[in-house]
């Protein structure tokens, strides 16, 4: 199967989130978390609860709950689940399905991809970016940690 590339701007976005894990994150490994809207731009976020696994339906409705403001401004978000690189496969296709089902009821294409501190994959295609030391842009300075 060959793979398309990512456009390079969805490419930007993408790494924007990885390096905002990675700080986010620093040392310590944060709890999962679901993320609607655009990385580096007005997000909005749900720390996953850790007593179980949220049904079908849940994960739904607190995507299409996510979703609104944004598509009230004529923007379709990005969604994206944050976690330790050896979280489950499994809790990824399930929010994956979830994705699914909150788009087709908002009438948009929602995309999902799994961010760590290091990699973005999306769990449906498989298709991803992994790095082993992430550097900052050209020109920009140590303390900014924006981009």
């Amino acid at each position: 199967m060959i793979q398309e590339p990512v456009p390079t701007l969805l490419e930007r976005v993408l790494r924007r989130a990885v390096r905002a894990q990675a700080s986010a994150e620093g040392r310590c490994q944060r709890p999962p978390a679901l993320h609607v809207g655009i990385p580096g731009g007005r997000v909005r976020s749900f720390e996953l609860p850790d007593d179980g696994p949220l049904d079908l339906a849940l994960r739904v409705e607190a995507l299409e709950a996510m979703c609104r403001d944004h598509l009230a401004d004529d923007v379709v978000p990005l969604v994206w689940l944050t976690r330790p690189p050896d979280g489950h496969d499994a809790e990824d296709l399930a929010w994956a399905a979830a994705v699914g089902c909150a788009g087709a009821e908002l009438g948009v294409r929602l995309d999902l991809v799994v961010v760590t501190r290091r990699s973005w994959r999306d769990p449906r295609s498989g298709v991803g970016r992994r790095w082993t030391r992430l550097r900052r842009p050209a020109g920009q300075a140590a303390g900014n940690s924006s981009g």
